[in-house]
């Protein structure tokens, strides 16, 4: 049987224990503990023994019942006779977890300096390379089951905003609903809503239009506008399990110029290139590097013009994060949840993204995303 990730790196590392400190927010914290507490609080683990959280007492019934770890209270921990004599709440901190750890300790790499610092002052301290997010990135069934639940409702919300879109109407060179100008910030705020009605939280959704798609992180605001490029990306999380979804699609409320039409085509078929050499121990940097090629094949490049980001990432607890399918990707483990996202970008044109999302398999990509793509509306 395989070593838990941890315990080999604890291991490898001659350390007694595994530190991490960090709110309930923060994917590693979420993934270790299956807790979220707003204020920041320690998890640590021993080799060979489960993993143990210290929270407040007011925090304590609730995560016995919500956690995946074992529940100890500051005052089990001893902290309260320890704030008796060190005042520096960062020292006092490490202490506490000094008392219940050991006297080496390999610590998350996004530990706050001011408690790395301190914890040198109690123990021997080694600095993790990412263990945790390494395990993030590998999905298991459940968590895949999760993610593939918010697709289902990010789709949903992508079919209102196009839908919104679609059935405008062209005044004075801006698209109108209910007789008034239908702006991003209208389309976004109704898609956020049934999202939010659906248990999803999304933030800053891009609906761009126009010369703003040529800048793939434009949000987008404003009045949108007929026969031209609306590029719409989301990428809502769950607010009970924390999972992200993400996709993107481009539209146009009539016929955009013929650039941008040829763009559209080159984009999609090197989204179906991408995912054709996804899976299993293929490079990312195989699969981007195959679009690259396809793209300039067609007289498109990829530099500060073009194609000008990575061909995909992980998704999980973060929208972004391990695996990179992009110039410095490695081999993919089967499990990971991948987007493939060509784009092409031109300034004073626009620009085009499709974006899917899916499972790496043994010996294909699994897309979990059915969302048609289809440019006029």
């Amino acid at each position: 049987m395989a070593m838990d990730p941890l315990d080999a790196a604890m291991k490898a590392s001659g350390a007694d224990a595994f530190v991490h400190y960090a709110g309930g927010e923060d994917a590693d914290m979420r993934y270790l503990t299956r807790f979220v507490m707003h204020d920041a609080f320690v998890f640590y683990k021993k080799r060979r023994l489960p993993g143990t959280i210290i929270v407040p007492q007011m925090e304590a019934e609730r995560a016995g019942r919500e956690s995946c770890a074992a529940v100890v209270t500051r005052t089990q921990a001893g902290l309260p006779d320890i704030v008796k004599k060190e005042k520096d709440p960062w020292k006092a901190a490490a202490r506490m977890i000094a008392g219940q750890t050991g006297k080496t300790l390999l610590v998350s790499p996004t530990l706050p300096a001011a408690l790395l610092r301190a914890l040198e002052e109690e123990c021997r301290v080694v600095v993790d390379s990412g263990t945790t997010e390494k395990m993030r990135a590998k999905k298991t069934p459940e968590e895949i089951r999760l993610i593939r639940a918010v697709q289902k409702r990010t789709e949903k919300a992508m079919a209102l905003g196009i839908g919104l879109i679609g059935s405008a109407t062209t005044k004075k060179g801006v698209l109108y609903h209910d007789g008034a100008p239908l702006t991003s910030e209208i389309v976004r705020n109704a898609m956020h809503k049934q999202l939010m009605d659906e248990g999803c939280r999304a933030v800053e959704t891009i609906i761009s239009c126009g010369n703003d798609t040529a800048f793939p992180h434009i949000i987008g605001s404003g009045p949108l506008r007929p026969h031209e490029p609306i590029v719409i990306d989301m990428f809502p999380k769950d607010e009970a399990t924390g999972y992200y979804a993400d996709m993107t699609r481009t539209v146009s409320k009539g016929k955009p110029s013929g650039r941008i039409a040829e763009m559209y085509e080159a984009v999609k078929e090197a989204q179906k290139i991408g995912i054709g050499k996804i899976r299993a121990g293929v490079p990312g940097a195989e699969a981007h590097n195959a679009v690259v090629d396809y793209f300039a094949d067609r007289g498109f490049e990829s530099d500060t013009r073009g194609f000008i980001h990575n061909l995909g990432h992980g998704v999980g607890l973060q929208v972004h994060e391990m695996p990179t399918v992009g110039p410095s990707g490695g081999p993919l483990e089967e499990g990971s949840v991948v987007t493939v996202e060509p784009g092409l970008y031109y300034p004073g044109t626009g620009g085009i993204r499709l974006e899917d999302m899916g499972a790496v398999r043994a010996k294909k990509f699994e897309d979990f995303t059915k969302f048609e793509e289809t440019l006029v509306l």
